[in-house]
């Protein structure tokens, strides 16, 4: 059985979506929830490891933070996050987990 496969283009039009307000916080969460099951899913294929590992950190944290915490208004800072390399990886992971979520 072949696994499916999210996209960094997919992952990066959901959150688009939802900084857009065209979908809600509950739909981010429920694309989430239907699409992070690395078992059954190929997160990033094809994407380098700085990538891969940006999309598992946004899919996981976005799939079980309560929704109230989420700050929409720093979808910018999601998708550098995802779009980072090795050299600023770190940085904008940071800049993630410690401003796109109320504490």
């Amino acid at each position: 059985m072949s696994k499916k496969n999210v996209s960094k283009e997919q992952l990066l039009n959901v959150i688009e979506s939802w900084g857009r307000s065209d979908i809600t916080t509950e739909k981010l969460q429920l694309w989430m929830l239907d699409n992070f099951e690395p078992d059954e899913f190929d997160i990033g294929q094809g994407e380098s490891e700085s990538v891969v590992e940006a999309m598992h950190i946004v899919m996981n944290e976005y799939e079980l933070v309560a929704q109230d915490k989420c700050q929409q208004d720093k979808y910018q800072l999601v998708i550098s996050f995802i779009n980072s390399d090795n050299e600023n990886f770190m940085t904008r992971k940071s800049d993630f987990l410690r401003q796109c979520f109320l504490d």
